[in-house]
């Protein structure tokens, strides 16, 4: 295989441009193509209006050895592709080794259907295992009903909203699926295939940004929970693990070769009765499920506290992006819609930094605790709203959080999440608050808008939003947005609109696990997101493989 990378045509170039560009890199006829397939896809626009569509290809023809050193280009060289592939267990022996596959407390069990769940669940179903899924939330059909109707002025449902239920937090999203993770084994494009499979579109394998969009994820899930279903595994919803049954080793035991851990998992229970038996439990818990934390800290298993960040929505119109992205060009709807990455380190220390990123999205009410409130930012496939959000979020470490709540350390950063969400809260008395950045900057509250009209999917009011946020934040925030707008002119119009809060950008905690992925408890791996090994939906999905991995070794 050739890949050819930094191969750069005109948006508007057609398919036999592409094949022209190829052969002549590589100083051969068109017809001496045999294949090509493009990996990857990205907008260079830095010297608008000359804006380029940037490719990566592979490229398939006789004698490659000699066509690449014929080429006598650095950006044509031989290449062979991480395929993802897996065989760790006897597919005739199952597994253990003992002829068991997925019975009894053999079956593996995971708790939680998001990212990381289900793709543990996919691989660990796909080699026989037919693993039981327990989902405290609902199906994804019945959660949105719930979702649609809390935003609609209806009570909160605390096990079926934005955060619990089947596909987890990334199902109210904006579905993008880039991922900073360095991946030599290939699970990133193993993921993004299975997607397409899905139903996801197929270019979501080739865009430096993929994305799927919260409309079509939806439909994406239930076709990936019905291959595990189909495969011989097991998703149970309105199922809330609420114990861990372990069993500590006799002393007797310190001694033994390889035995780590002080004490193993045997069961779990659900929804505070039924016992369920297990000797592997996955947990894959997202990052809101405070009440699970709890349970494990009085279980004792491993875990400490971590550094997160929080903040604020801000919202601008799209055709404000558009224009400091690409500037005015002929090219209409060829290139996709604009987005933007913005970062700063504040005179105070604090990094500040742009977080899901949501062209032409909402800003979405993603509360999951009565009388607490928290947003997040959503987008549609065809990314055709007005506004664009983006959150705005300060690092916070334990530093911040600890002395605050001294009598439980590790699950201090929860702690410091739910006091923000409670004050956010009771600004608007349940509706989203929201605050015009001049207003922000003086630290009043706003009390009409400019040119902007916030685009939210649950009511919202005019709250003062400085007011709830510790000082650090709040200046690190106004400082950061001046200096935005020396890479996104009109980023800090005076009309812009925050809204808050945005506390649930990452886990608070992290529980603590071993180089085979699991914890001080034997038979329990900690997994994902919530687990503090991910943040996102792709680097969640790629742990989601690896515990999967490691269980199957």
């Amino acid at each position: 295989m050739i890949q050819i990378s930094q191969m750069k045509l005109p948006p508007d170039h057609t398919r036999e441009d592409m094949e022209r560009k190829i052969a002549k890199l590589l100083k051969l006829p068109r017809e001496a193509v045999v294949h090509f397939e493009v990996v990857k896809k990205s907008v260079d626009a830095r010297k608008k209006p000359e804006i380029y569509f940037v490719y990566t290809v592979w490229v398939k023809v006789k004698n490659e050895s000699a066509v690449v050193k014929k080429a006598k280009n650095k950006n044509v060289t031989l290449f062979r592709p991480a395929a993802y592939e897996f065989s760790g267990i006897n597919s005739e022996e199952g597994f253990n080794g003992r002829g068991i596959r997925g019975q009894g407390a053999d079956r593996p069990v995971i708790i939680g259907s998001g990212p990381a769940g289900l793709f543990c669940g996919l691989l660990l179903a796909r080699h026989g295992l037919r693993p039981l899924i327990l989902e405290r939330g609902k199906a994804v059909e019945k959660r949105v009903r719930d979702v649609e109707a809390f935003w609609q002025g209806g009570p909160l449902n605390p096990e079926s909203n934005v955060q619990f239920g089947e596909g987890g937090a990334g199902t109210f999203s904006d579905g993008k699926l880039n991922t900073l993770v360095k991946d030599p084994k290939g699970r990133g494009r193993f993921v993004l295939q299975c997607f397409v499979e899905a139903g996801a579109d197929p270019d979501i394998v080739y865009m430096q940004k993929p994305h799927i969009g919260t409309d079509v994820l939806r439909r994406v899930v239930k076709n990936l929970r019905e291959e595990i279903l189909c495969l011989g595994g097991e998703i149970r919803f309105q199922s809330c693990v609420t114990d861990f049954l372990i069993t500590k080793y006799p002393d007797s035991h310190a001694d033994i070769p390889g035995r780590a851990a002080e004490a193993r998992l045997t069961g779990v229970i659900v929804n505070g009765e039924e016992e369920v038996r297990a000797q592997t439990v996955v947990l894959a818990i997202g990052h809101s499920a405070r009440d699970t934390f709890e349970t494990l800290y009085r279980k004792r298993v491993p875990m400490e506290a971590k550094a997160f960040a929080v903040g604020l929505r801000m919202e601008h119109p799209q055709p404000v992006i558009e224009q400091a992205r690409y500037g005015i060009h002929p090219y209409g709807d060829l290139l996709p819609v604009a987005d933007y990455k913005v970062t700063h380190r504040a005179a105070n220390g604090r990094g500040v930094y742009s977080f899901c990123m949501c062209p032409g999205g909402y800003v979405v009410n993603a509360s999951s605790e009565p009388r607490r409130l928290a947003v997040n930012g959503m987008s549609n496939r065809a990314r055709d709203g007005e506004n664009a959000n983006s959150a705005l979020i300060v690092t916070v470490t334990p530093e911040d959080f600890v002395k605050e709540y001294p009598e439980c350390p590790v699950l201090s950063g929860m702690e410091f999440q739910r006091h923000l969400e409670t004050r956010a809260y009771q600004l608007c008395q349940g509706k989203i608050p929201v605050q015009l950045f001049q207003d922000f900057e003086a630290g009043r509250q706003s009390t009409g808008l400019g040119t902007v009209t916030p685009q939210t999917k649950g009511g919202y009011d005019f709250g003062n939003l400085r007011s709830i946020l510790p000082d650090s934040i709040g200046s690190a925030l106004v400082e950061s947005v001046y200096a935005f707008d020396r890479q996104v002119p009109g980023f800090a119009r005076p009309d812009a609109i925050f809204s808050g809060v945005e506390s649930r950008t990452s886990s608070p905690v992290r529980i603590l696990r071993n180089d085979r992925c699991e914890s001080g408890i034997e038979g329990l791996y900690p997994c994902g997101e919530g687990a503090g090994y991910a943040g996102g939906i792709m680097s969640a999905a790629m742990d989601g493989l690896r515990v999967a991995e490691q269980i199957l070794k």
